[in-house]
């Protein structure tokens, strides 16, 4: 599986942007911050109003970026439903890989967010990789990315289901977010099905 991976993205590459490290600075910059669907929620209430946060961590590293993400129902958002660690790298010339990690105790950093530093205690000892739940992006514009994981690879037992996808596009002010959890006979099981969340920029947080 993994060779079909990279067949494919040599195969992406031949028609994607090339891309710099001032291309992956650009693309985290894109990425952090306060987000929320509550426009998306008003239009089509199948979408609940979610809150996203994304913060920058580990900023003295120099092996990509790293951010803090935490997800949860805006009305509810001391009790977040998802938190997470990602390491944003440049892959090559052509892909941006988003590695996915979770927290081995995620309830203690709850609310991490709001903090100058957060993560500031922690190494990526405390982290426990998602393997197969990468993102793999490519520039699309000058502004836009796109990506997704690998079809199958990331493994999900959650509502009954066998794998996961994740397919995500990240504008200037905008994060288009689609996840959905497949069960092994490839049916859907549980996220949005008419379309991705789109996520609103309310808040920018600075990449150093």
């Amino acid at each position: 599986m993994k060779k079909i991976i990279f067949l494919l993205l040599l195969s992406n590459g031949l028609h994607a942007q090339k891309l710099t490290s001032t291309d992956l600075k650009l693309l985290c910059q894109q990425m952090s911050g306060a987000f929320n669907s509550t426009a998306q929620s008003k239009k089509d209430t199948s979408y609940f109003d979610i809150t996203l946060h994304m913060k920058p961590i580990w900023t003295n590293r120099d092996d990509g970026y790293w951010l803090y993400v935490e997800q949860a129902v805006t009305t509810m958002q001391d009790k977040p439903y998802r938190q997470r660690v990602y390491h944003v790298y440049l892959f090559n010339d052509s892909t941006i890989i988003s590695q996915v990690y979770e927290l081995k105790s995620p309830k203690d950093y709850i609310g991490a967010w709001k903090e100058k530093e957060p993560l500031s205690t922690l190494n990526t000892g405390s982290l426990e990789i998602r393997d197969g739940c990468a993102i793999y992006l490519q520039k699309k514009s000058d502004d836009a990315y796109s990506g997704s994981t690998p079809r199958k690879e990331c493994i999900s037992n959650l509502r009954g289901a066998a794998y996961a996808t994740s397919e995500v596009e990240i504008r200037k002010n905008m994060i288009l977010s689609w996840d959905r959890g497949w069960d092994k006979e490839d049916n859907q099981v549980w996220g949005a099905e008419k379309g991705g969340y789109e996520f609103i920029k309310e808040k920018n947080y600075r990449i150093k």
